[in-house]
């Protein structure tokens, strides 16, 4: 048996010409480990659909996208590091969470060709966080980064009722402007944070800090304490060295595949319509 053959019996995948094409792209995209788990769910759902990883420098996003368009089968966009800011601007309708933080992670083609937006890393997030045990209604959290998946987390610890968010990023700008924002909602006190976890309940982590070996931990994990509950975005590799600390000091803790796992089902509804 082939190699190929193999390969799609293992997933229960079928690729022929009638095959619905999603893409996902980013800048890298060879860490990335999520086509084939929608792949899966998309024909768990009856549709014959496949997603397909496609590495795009940000210089190139803009055409790249619009060539895309033009092929009749491609039904929708997941959007990874470093595009979700760009990505926004190139949907022609946007969520309302979406528009408020102006990113997006996911784009369904409209019926005109093009593209509606939306954003599903905040609300996937705290979700996998509660279903693990980590209610943030009340809490004090530090989140570290304000990109694309940070100001979405931050956007949905704000709506779950943290009593306190504080915000940390090398982007003073970025940070300042997110912070601006969410205060605006008049939900709870955001300030700047920084790299010092002390006094937190939840401490999360949405850089990249940690996929690189060598890279420095996002925040002092001398000021971690066991009571506190301690997550992180990154999927590669699978225990994030963030984690790592956390767990050795018996801290209850979340990685990117526990928040991937919900942010999936809904980037799958999205697609489908729903």
């Amino acid at each position: 048996m082939s190699t190929q053959n193999t390969m799609t019996d293992k997933l229960s995948l079928s690729l022929d010409g009638a095959t619905r094409v999603h893409y996902i792209v980013g800048d890298p995209i060879a860490q990335v480990k999520s086509p084939a788990g929608v792949s899966l769910a998309l024909q768990a759902q009856g549709q014959h659909a496949l997603v397909v990883p496609a590495h795009v420098p940000p210089a190139d996003l803009a055409a790249w996208c619009q060539g895309v368009s033009l092929a009749r089968n491609v039904d929708g966009i997941i959007v990874t590091v470093p595009h979700k800011f760009a990505c926004f601007d190139l949907c022609s309708a946007h969520s309302e969470r979406a528009a408020f933080l102006r990113t997006v992670n996911t784009m369904r083609r409209l019926p005109d060709g093009s593209w509606y937006g939306d954003m599903f890393d905040g609300l996937g997030y705290v979700s996998a966080m509660q279903s693990l045990g980590c209610q943030p209604a009340g809490k004090k959290a530090l989140l570290v980064g304000a990109g694309g998946a940070g100001s979405a987390i931050a956007h949905a610890l704000v709506l779950a009722g943290v009593s306190e968010l504080a915000l940390h990023d090398a982007d003073d700008a970025r940070r300042s402007t997110l912070i601006e924002r969410l205060s605006g909602l008049g939900r709870c006190p955001v300030r700047s944070g920084s790299a010092d976890p002390g006094g937190f309940d939840i401490v999360l982590n949405a850089t990249p800090m940690g996929m690189k070996p060598g890279d420095p931990l996002p925040i002092d994990a001398t000021r971690l304490e066991r009571t506190m509950f301690v997550g992180c975005v990154i999927t590669q590799p699978a225990v994030p060295p963030l984690i790592e600390q956390a767990r050795a000091l018996g801290c209850a803790t979340m990685t990117g595949a526990d928040m991937f796992a919900r942010v999936r089902d809904l980037m799958v509804d999205f697609l489908l319509g729903r």
